[in-house]
Formats: structure tokens, sequence, C-alpha cells
């Protein structure tokens, strides 16, 4: 690998474009990102992982209707003088706590639903020719250390692009992008000598699904540029990296935590349970209340 494959990575995307469909009458107005798993957004949760993980730019593909994220992550000037005025102080350090510094995010549309691989390629003039980390903030990674800061100890290592997978039964990889993996590195990085996107149950390569988390080099976005449109006949970043993997290393890192989608409701729901167990202030008083469900 050349030396660019092993620059420190600043600048993370995050795809914040979509309908959410699946929420609906909830995210009639309310972007999806914005619903809360306990009491913050879930957009909330991928920020401070890539915090964790050392970045220092973030940047939102966004659509029409998604101003609540930048308003978000903004100086809520108003709110934040009534809390000084009235002496909430833990509050004003909750809100500080939950900003990046100035002019540490950045905000690019994307006009039309044309896929994952479409939005990549929107923050292309932002990212720059330099590595990048890709966060789908639908994909909530429950661990500690959080899935980006284990994935940038494997980039520091090895350079090249790194993508995280997890295991799934797999009668249920025909849902999900699969990787095929070669060389083991040790029980959980290993190369990937190939990727499909959802395919035919009897024809994927293994039942290793790639889990929302990526770190790319920039030349990824040349690929997207000329990407024609695949599965679902958007442009399929998956299709870029199997493009890309012809010239440059791709490993595929078992990461520890549990993911969440919390683009379904029953994983959003699970999500909310096992955040608020993981809270001192919340789980003793939370707990009763589910063993109470339970035995209903």
């Amino acid at each position: 690998m050349s030396p660019k494959s092993h620059r420190k990575v600043r600048k993370v995307v995050f795809p914040v474009a979509g309908l959410g469909t699946r929420f609906l009458p909830a995210t009639k107005v309310i972007p999806k990102e914005m619903l809360t798993v306990v009491d913050k957004p879930v957009i909330q949760y991928a920020v401070e992982e890539a915090i964790e993980a050392g970045i220092e730019h973030f940047v939102f593909v966004t659509g029409r209707g998604k101003g609540a994220i930048e308003d978000h992550f903004d100086l809520a000037y108003e709110l934040e003088a009534t809390l000084k005025a009235r002496g909430k102080t833990a509050e004003i350090e909750i809100l500080k706590a939950s900003r990046p510094n100035f002019g540490a995010a950045s905000f690019v549309r994307q006009q039309e639903p044309l896929g994952l691989g479409h939005a990549v390629w929107c923050a292309r003039e932002i990212v720059g020719d330099e590595p990048f980390a890709l966060g789908l903030p639908d994909m909530l990674i429950h661990g500690r250390p959080g899935c980006l800061a284990q994935m940038i100890e494997v980039y520091n290592q090895h350079g090249g692009n790194v993508v995280a997978v997890e295991e799934v039964p797999h009668e249920h990889v025909n849902r999900y992008g699969v990787v095929a993996l070669g060389k083991s590195f040790d029980e959980r990085t290993h190369t990937i000598t190939g990727m499909v996107e959802k395919p035919k149950i009897e024809d994927a390569p293994s039942d290793l699904i790639i889990s929302g988390r990526y770190i790319l080099q920039p030349e990824i976005f040349a690929r997207l540029e000329k990407q024609k449109p695949g599965a679902g006949g958007e442009i399929q970043l998956t299709d870029s990296m199997i493009a890309l993997l012809a010239e440059q290393d791709f490993f595929a890192y078992r990461f520890d935590g549990t993911t969440y989608d919390c683009g379904d409701k029953i994983g959003y729901l699970a999500a909310n349970v096992a955040y608020a167990l993981d809270r001192p202030d919340i789980a003793p008083k939370f707990k009763p209340v589910l063993d109470k469900l339970a035995r209903r």
C-alpha cells in the first residue's frame, strides 16, 4: 500500500437524507435520525461514537425537511440563556457536550434519493483527497470502545479500507451486503476477497454482512461517479467498493458490540431498552418495570 493509505482519518460522513417511511406518522415532520433512544437522538449517538474515535469534522448528507438535524448541533441561544438564568448548569453542560466544535460540521444536500453510494458521492468536495469514515446512523452499535474507535485501530495497523462486519443467520444474508474472506490476521481481522449486495441465499460467499461502518480511501469517489445503478435501481456503495477492491486492500473487521437497526421498529425498541439498562441513573427503576411487563 502507498503511504497515503495511512493518513489520519479526520472526517466522517453521515448519510441522513432518508425519508424514514417505516416510522410514519412520527417521521412526517421529524427526521428519523432525530427519534430518541432514551434521551438522545439517534444521530447524536453516531456523532459521539465518531468523536470517541478521534474524528474532527462531521459531514451530514441531508435532504429536504432535515433542518432539525442542523439545528440540533447548533447553539440554541435562547434555550441556553434561559437555562443559565435559572441556574440549570447541568443541563447547559449536556447541551455543550452534544455540539461539535465551531466549524467542525458541514451539511450538503442529496437532492434525489439515488442510494447510499450517491449520498456518499455528494460529500466528495468536503471530504477531498483524504481517507474518511462513513457511519450509517440507523445502525446503532452498542459497545465499548465504540465500533469506529475499534476500526481506527485496525486502519492504523493495516491501512487500506476497513469494513465492519458481523455474522447473521444464513437465511437472512439476502437482505445485506455480504463479504468473502481471505487471509486472517487474527480472529477479528481478515482481508476481503469479494463483496456482493443482497445475494441469493444459495450464492452468498459467507454469513458475514456489512454493518454500516466503513473507513474508505478517497479513490472511492471516482468509482462512485462512474457507477451505474445496481440493486433497487440505486447507486450501490458496495458495487463501487468491489471496483476499488481490484486496486486496494480491503479488511473486514468483526467488531465487539451489539447492533440495533433503528430503521426497524423492533430494533429501535430494543435499542431503547438496552441503552436504558446501561444507564445507572435509569436502570434501577426501569428494570422492575420491565420485569413486571414480562410477567404479563
